[in-house]
């Protein structure tokens, strides 16, 4: 019987994040869930959420499986499915441009940026921050064609001020909040050779840090699991998830 599968969406996003990308693991036999991370629903704030909350959050996921799972988790999604990873066991870690771990350097201008430009809104640590439509234009959906953009902008909610904080101004949290080490499972970490969010450089920093390998698909951005080509990154993932359960076995 196939593993379970457990899919982590990022910052600003839900579940919906993987609507195709879920379909071809399906087709392979396994049960895939897509959660929405806490306040992400739209039912309850997202203000004050904790990067503690959201990795307690799918770790407690992970335990209720009959099995250990496979992980997977795309952006801040992929750092929250680093930390639950340390919570709970998993049978894989396969890694979506994942945000980086608390003492992992940023290795672009890009980066640098986005870790001081919310200042602009004031302690926004304290808020729900609200998606912003040149970001997403520019940095998330820069591959998609302008009408299948703007509907996912428009599925798109505010993210937690506190779990931006603690994932882009690591160096300010005295707490080591986003700490990840190696879980000791099998881990992948696939960038995009075109992603200015986090880019190979980057990428590859936090799979060293973790243990893991590293797949870079030159063509692509950050949003890997819907963008032009995501087929191909999900095969990828299918294939580690095969190659991994026959070493295993």
């Amino acid at each position: 019987m196939p593993a379970p599968v457990i899919m982590v969406h990022g910052a600003f996003c839900g579940g919906w994040t993987f609507d195709s990308f879920r379909q071809p693991f399906e087709a392979a036999g396994h049960a895939v869930q897509t959660p929405d991370l806490l306040g992400h629903d739209g039912k309850v704030s997202v203000a004050g959420r904790s990067m503690t909350d959201y990795a307690k959050q799918i770790a407690e996921l992970c335990a209720t499986c009959e099995e250990p799972p496979v992980l997977i988790g795309h952006s801040m999604g992929g750092l929250v499915a680093q930390m639950a990873a340390a919570r709970a066991k998993v049978s894989r870690l396969i890694l979506l441009a994942p945000s980086p771990p608390w003492g992992v350097p940023g290795a672009s201008l890009e980066e640098a940026v986005s870790a001081v430009s919310l200042y602009a809104l004031g302690p926004y640590w304290l808020q729900a921050v609200d998606p912003d439509y040149g970001v997403v234009e520019r940095y998330s959906l820069d591959r998609m064609d302008r009408a299948d953009r703007k509907a996912l902008y428009a599925r798109m909610t505010p993210e937690s001020g506190r779990a931006l904080w603690e994932t882009l101004n690591w160096w300010l949290d005295p707490f080591m909040t986003t700490s990840a080490t190696p879980s000791g499972a099998p881990t992948l970490a696939i960038a995009g050779g075109r992603d200015v969010i986090h880019p190979t450089a980057t990428v590859r920093q936090t799979a060293a840090r973790l243990n893991g390998s590293v797949e870079v698909f030159a063509q692509m951005s950050h949003w890997l699991p819907g963008e032009p080509g995501w087929e191909a990154v999900a095969e990828r993932c299918l294939d580690f998830i095969t190659a991994e359960g026959r070493a295993a076995a």
